[in-house]
């Protein structure tokens, strides 16, 4: 199994989970962040999981920022969203003027829409989507689709993700395999 099926199964055996109280989760208390809003938390949660390196997305804005300084950022309207990709979200109208919530990339749909798994959002439309309180599967609005869904999602960070059976990078030339020095 690829390493970004090991991460998307990790983020799948989570649905349904759901904080108590209040934002305290392991995830928050896995980033040392517990008692605070956990959607990049659990992103991060997962992939420790699955041993994949993404960077810190505790503060959303943060994250987006690191994956744009990588090189690896797609904006939305011009994405073409990938599984295991990180969306990045500003829910319009929901007085918070700046990415404000993460999530994971589990299917694009290729209709301007993707299902992705998030942490601490509503199971259903009505309730808070950024601080919802349960990991749900989601359908989420990347561009301007003929579903009608809400175009929420401002762009995807792409993690760099090993192949199954990958071998590790090679040292570098006088360099001891075993330690790097």
């Amino acid at each position: 199994m690829a390493q970004v099926d090991d991460f998307l199964a990790v983020a799948q055996k989570e649905v349904g989970t759901v904080e108590v109280p209040e934002n305290k989760t392991k995830y928050g208390a896995f980033t040392k962040h517990d008692g605070q809003p956990w959607c990049g938390s659990f992103v991060m949660w997962c992939a420790d999981q699955a041993g994949v390196k993404v960077p810190n997305t505790v503060y959303t804005p943060a994250g987006a920022q690191a994956f744009i300084k990588a090189g690896t950022w797609q904006m939305a309207e011009t994405a073409t969203p990938e599984p295991g990709d990180i969306a990045y979200f500003d829910f319009p109208s929901d007085g918070v003027d700046r990415i404000s919530h993460v999530g994971i990339v589990i299917k694009d749909n290729g209709d301007g829409t993707v299902w992705c798994i998030e942490g601490n959002t509503s199971p259903d439309k009505k309730g808070s989507q950024r601080n919802g309180g349960q990991v749900s599967k989601k359908l989420r609005g990347f561009k301007k689709n003929k579903k009608g869904e809400q175009i929420s999602i401002v762009g995807f960070g792409r993690p760099k993700f090993k192949a199954t059976g990958e071998a590790p990078a090679a040292p570098a030339a006088g360099k001891c395999p075993t330690c790097g020095k």
